[in-house]
């Protein structure tokens, strides 16, 4: 959408390719969260869709920690020209998730309850891919809590999160 004013040149658009999540509802729970994690980084499974909105990507995972970058651009930006905290919420969100996901048996599944986001400093395009570290404080057996930030290239904290997700035994899983 263009207005009055606008500069017809600076439109953009931007496609979005993702895999369509299998059917089976089950079969990601016959692997552990790490196995499952792990595979999503080798490349040996799909990313999950929202990736491909935000260009997340897994750079690393171990037990209760996860890496992953993302890059912030235009298609990213509110109406004052600086990147979304919805942005940071969704790479947060997820960040936050996989550490605890990655602590989970084969079988067990998990969600999100909360996450409270700090927004420490201002994101535009120009700040360049941004790396989100995740790791669990806390795995109990139908709670878990991970803390977040999110970092520039410099080091720079942007954001920060502390996340309590719901462990999903087997009864309860889809």
């Amino acid at each position: 959408m263009t207005t009055p004013d606008a500069d017809p040149s600076s439109e953009r658009s931007r496609t979005i390719h993702y895999q369509v999540p299998g059917k089976d509802k089950r079969a990601p729970f016959a692997r552990s969260g790490l196995e499952q994690l792990q595979a999503v980084a080798a490349g040996e499974a799909p990313a999950p869709p929202i990736s491909s909105h935000i260009g997340l990507e897994i750079v690393t995972v171990g037990e209760g920690d996860v890496v992953m970058t993302a890059v912030p651009d235009e298609s990213h930006y509110n109406p004052i020209g600086s990147v979304h905290g919805g942005f940071f919420a969704t790479v947060l969100d997820s960040v936050c998730g996989c550490a605890v996901h990655s602590t989970l048996p084969a079988g067990v599944g998990y969600t999100s309850l909360e996450i409270k986001v700090s927004f420490l400093r201002p994101v535009t395009a120009d700040t360049g891919p941004v790396t989100a570290h995740g790791w669990v404080i806390r795995a109990g057996r139908s709670v878990a809590f991970a803390d977040a930030d999110i970092r520039d290239q410099e080091g720079r904290v942007l954001a920060t999160a502390s996340s309590t997700c719901l462990i999903i035994r087997p009864a309860a899983c889809p």
